[in-house]
């Protein structure tokens, strides 16, 4: 391999190779359909607060655990902030933060990619499931 063509040192950016790449380890915390789906949810009612029940609702199929796993993670990631409100039982709150917010446009261009390219993609299966019964 020529210097050229060699991998950056560790930790470099674009290396998806290397565990500390930044795209790499955004990848590993949004790359969930239930992050997405909290980012689109959370980002159609900003600014305002969105209550835990109206997400599990909006975000058919998710369990109270996962949600809550999902909202743990985002919130400690800064992208949304969370307020509870003292009564029985408590209340809870979140909405998206500015960070949060700046990521609806790229999730949005990936959901845009996917409503255009996943007949393909499904052609493509459907092609392949055939080939792998006719061998």
């Amino acid at each position: 391999m020529t210097s050229s063509t060699q991998r950056p040192p560790r930790g470099n950016r674009g290396d998806l190779f290397d565990a500390q790449c930044p795209t790499r380890r955004l990848l590993d915390r949004i790359g969930t359909k239930w992050m997405s789906m909290a980012v689109k949810v959370l980002a159609e009612a900003s600014p305002e607060e969105v209550r835990f029940a109206e997400l599990q609702r909006r975000m058919t199929g998710v369990s109270q655990k996962m949600l809550s796993v999902t909202l743990q993670g985002m919130t400690r990631d800064g992208l949304v902030g969370r307020r509870v409100e003292p009564s029985v039982p408590p209340r809870v709150y979140y909405r998206l933060t500015p960070l949060g917010l700046s990521l609806e446009g790229p999730l949005a261009a990936v959901r845009a990619w996917a409503e255009e390219h996943m007949a393909e993609i499904d052609l493509a299966n459907q092609q392949s499931r055939q080939h792998a019964t006719d061998d």
